[in-house]
């Protein structure tokens, strides 16, 4: 099963990615970490990423469109994979599609974890770090919605989007999670995933 996971800061991506991950048997592929493999091997994507990151602009689209399909290609995902961090825009999920579409793969679903801006507020608040003062909050909050409307919007009409409550305790959410899999999973026939079982572990 291939999964996009989508969600504001605050609503506990990073901890679901690694349980939902775990759970498929499926490898979690973030952005940030493919980046820096690429780069530490040597690879002909890692060599032009290279001066990017190196002086800290943001490594143009293509580039990291191309990682990840190349990724998504390697034998440890032929079950699946998770994408978390990318695509963050609906151009860059439109030529996701595409690319994986030349290699005869498709998504199965995309997540998007749905939590009210009074908790991600509380939440990133709580954690104490410098860059959750109340304004940065605000803007990172802003910059999310405005570039992600559109994307869950393509995901919707690609009629892959699901929607899962953020509320609650990792445990409950993670269940959310795992039936919208095991939903997404009889719609496409994917025996495997349905074979898992999703008891909340």
């Amino acid at each position: 099963m291939r999964i996009v996971l989508l969600g504001p800061p605050g609503a506990g991506k990073g901890t679901q990615a690694k349980r939902i991950a775990a759970k498929l048997g499926v490898p979690h592929l973030s952005t940030g970490d493919m980046l820096r493999e690429a780069v530490a091997q040597g690879t002909e994507l890692g060599i032009q990423a290279a001066p990017y990151m190196k002086s800290g602009k943001l490594v143009p689209d293509a580039l990291v469109q191309q990682l990840v399909v190349e990724r998504v290609g390697r034998p440890d995902c032929r079950h699946g994979c998770l994408l978390d961090g990318f695509p963050r825009t609906a151009p860059q999920a439109k030529m996701l599609d595409e690319l994986l579409a030349e290699r005869g793969l498709a998504l199965d679903i995309a997540v998007d974890i749905k939590v009210d801006e009074q908790e991600l507020f509380k939440r990133l608040a709580g954690r104490g770090r410098d860059d959750d003062d109340s304004a940065v909050i605000h803007q990172r909050l802003e910059q999310y919605y405005r570039l992600t409307r559109p994307l869950t919007a393509y995901y919707q009409a690609s009629g892959i989007l699901r929607e899962v409550d953020g509320h609650g305790s990792p445990d409950d959410v993670f269940g959310r999670i795992m039936g919208a899999a095991l939903e997404a999973a009889v719609a496409t026939g994917n025996e495997r995933v349905q074979s898992l079982g999703f008891g909340v572990q």
